[in-house]
């Protein structure tokens, strides 16, 4: 089970893990051992997670969801089977954390007539500054 907020847990069933072969360096070890590890979250068919949480982690998790609705986590920073298994589970617990979090709603505003008559003699002066750049008669 993986603890998310004190409301939403993520329950064993809901995750696959299948180990795969790292690339990049560490020798033979590389080659031998099925280090790297690829979590899959059926984050919409997930009964632990509400709706809105559900559309805020499509969007957070961008190109990792997947068109049938999961979210696909691959790691294989560590030589360590177990510690990559860790990583993911963590990168997955931080990523639905942060979709638990209601962005706050931006109020329109406008820029004041002062600012905007300030910007246009700040032009004007500098297009007169820029006009008496010119060959002298």
């Amino acid at each position: 089970m993986l603890q998310i907020t004190d409301r939403i847990t993520i329950e064993d069933w809901e995750l696959v893990e299948q180990f795969i072969r790292a690339g990049g360096p560490g020798g033979q070890n590389v080659n031998k051992v099925s280090s790297a590890v690829e979590l899959r979250f059926e984050a919409e068919r997930s009964p632990n997670l509400p709706e809105p949480v559900k559309r805020r982690l499509k969007r957070l998790a961008g190109r990792r969801w997947t068109k049938d609705g999961a979210i696909v986590l691959q790691v294989s920073d560590e030589r360590s089977q177990t510690r990559n298994r860790e990583i993911a589970r963590d990168r997955l617990a931080e990523l639905i954390r942060a979709a638990t979090v209601v962005p706050k709603r931006r109020v329109p505003t406008k820029v004041s007539l002062n600012q905007k008559r300030k910007r246009v003699e700040a032009k004007k002066k500098r297009g007169e500054v820029k006009a008496l750049r010119g060959k002298v008669d």
